[in-house]
């Protein structure tokens, strides 16, 4: 059996420090141009961002600036037949390509890894230790994602007037078609909010930011939020 082509789909806005680190991982981790399609989408950085992408040899988008619009972007051009988003700032495991096509074969047509982050607090371990269960509650997009490109392209994509919550709606609406795959392996993230803004606050802030967009407060009322209550 023929392993099904996977497309890396990063997002990025002025990423000209990380992106360069992201990308000789994964080349170290088997997905280097030759082999597997990565897609670099930009929101118009003002950095190196770009510059940067093409010197590795990775294919580069342009978009508006927003998450839900930049992965939608590299998702319209993208030839996999399972697309992978992935942000800058996460390493996914040594073994996830073969981690993710072994979940694919076995009919999760969607999944994610379970997450740590590069700060060993304890309370961000006690927060990751979380992930392993397979609750829509608690998906996030530092945790990756994969679907299968037909399936996503039926739900019809990110919802691209979401500026906040973007990769948690869209998993609700893929779990209507297909189960999905809490693959038992760690992709390790960035802790630099809770490092700037402090463990505890920068988790009661995630939470009340939930909580408010399940109450169904605007999407700039949420931005605003988050603009006011994290330092970044």
């Amino acid at each position: 059996m023929s392993s099904p082509n996977i497309s890396i789909i990063i997002p990025v806005l002025n990423e000209g420090e990380g992106l360069p680190i992201l990308l000789a991982r994964l080349a170290l981790l088997g997905a280097n141009p030759t082999m597997v399609e990565i897609i670099v989408c930009d929101g118009g950085s003002t950095d190196d961002t770009v510059a940067q992408a093409y010197a590795q040899g990775v294919r580069v988008v342009n978009s508006p600036k927003g998450r839900a619009r930049q992965l939608n972007a590299g998702a319209a051009v993208a030839s996999g037949e399972i697309l992978y988003f992935l942000h800058a700032d996460t390493i996914p495991p040594n073994n996830f390509l073969d981690l993710i096509q072994q979940s694919y074969y076995r009919g999760h047509l969607a999944g994610c890894f379970r997450l740590r982050f590069d700060w060993n607090h304890w309370f961000l371990k006690f927060n990751a230790w979380f992930t392993r269960f397979n609750l829509n509650s608690i998906r996030f997009g530092d945790q990756s994602l994969y679907v299968q490109k037909r399936l996503f392209d039926i739900v019809g994509g990110f919802d691209e007037s979401l500026i906040l919550m973007e990769d948690q709606e869209i998993i609700y609406r893929i779990t209507t078609f297909t189960s999905f795959q809490v693959i038992p392996e760690y992709v390790t993230t960035s802790a630099r909010k809770y490092r700037e803004n402090g463990p505890y606050r920068m988790q009661f802030v995630f939470i009340y930011l939930y909580i408010c967009y399940y109450l169904g407060y605007s999407q700039e009322s949420l931005v605003r939020l988050y603009n006011r209550l994290i330092r970044t």
